[in-house]
């Protein structure tokens, strides 16, 4: 028997509430292929889909066969998505190297474009992921009321509502609101890394930079000769025998 979604109730008024905002430089660009007037724009919004799921892809990580059914027309947006996060790429990069509970969140925002309303949402999300898997967890999130009144099948998903009324500066972005990897594996990783320097350095013009042939760039090797005299008791003409000094013919 299949256990049921847990119940949460919405705590975030940004995301229930319909907004009325003024379009500005942060205002999300919602691609649809409905929309789409040449090759060019459905370029656009392939790339638009792997910052939104991948943040960035290299060469290696994109999805040819994917692409192609799209351009096509043989899958729509949402299953595109779908083919991304159920990407091996996906899964080595969030599953793999977070908790339930973070791979939850990271998904919620790539798919949903919104944040986990609360903990009760991650707990409820995360037995999804426990009992029905990876593929369950996605095709609940696809096939969710809120995913198609929101976005439906020619829509690419997108951070909604990143202008706020009451502030100056909207939500931040979910690529630095939640990194790839957790801190834990950030640790394993080595970053990030503080470095201190013990020793100031000084910085000298090439103007003022000493020529070839400059006295001042064999300071160090002299200061590094270590000579004794020859002879360490001073000598002094009284003490000297000029009589055996004068050589003998």
């Amino acid at each position: 028997m299949a256990i049921p979604l847990l119940n949460y109730a919405p705590a975030s008024q940004n995301s229930r509430v319909a907004g009325f905002t003024v379009g500005s430089d942060n205002t999300p660009r919602i691609y649809n292929t409905a929309n789409l007037l040449s090759s060019g724009d459905l370029g656009e919004l392939i790339e638009a889909a792997y910052r939104q799921i991948f943040f960035h892809a290299f060469s290696s990580d994109r999805e040819v066969t994917l692409e192609s059914q799209l351009r096509s027309g043989n899958i729509s947006v949402r299953q595109f998505v779908r083919g991304l996060v159920l990407s091996n790429t996906y899964r080595s990069s969030f599953y793999d190297k977070n908790s339930n509970y973070r791979f939850v969140e990271q998904t919620v925002q790539r798919v949903l474009g919104r944040d986990v309303y609360s903990e009760k949402e991650k707990i409820a999300w995360s037995i999804v992921v426990a009992t029905k898997g990876i593929e369950g967890f996605i095709d609940a999130l696809l096939n969710s009321d809120e995913y198609l009144e929101a976005f439906g099948e020619d829509i690419l998903p997108y951070q909604r509502r990143r202008v706020l009324p009451s502030q100056r500066i909207g939500e931040m972005p979910f690529n630095l609101k939640s990194p790839r990897y957790d801190a834990y594996h950030r640790a394993k990783l080595g970053f990030p890394q503080l470095i201190w320097q013990n020793t100031v350095r000084s910085y000298v013009s090439t103007d003022r930079a000493p020529k070839i042939g400059d006295p001042a760039l064999f300071l160090n090797m002299a200061r590094n000769i270590s000579a004794s005299p020859a002879n360490s008791r001073p000598v002094s003409a009284q003490n000297l025998d000029y009589l055996s000094l004068v050589p003998r013919r």
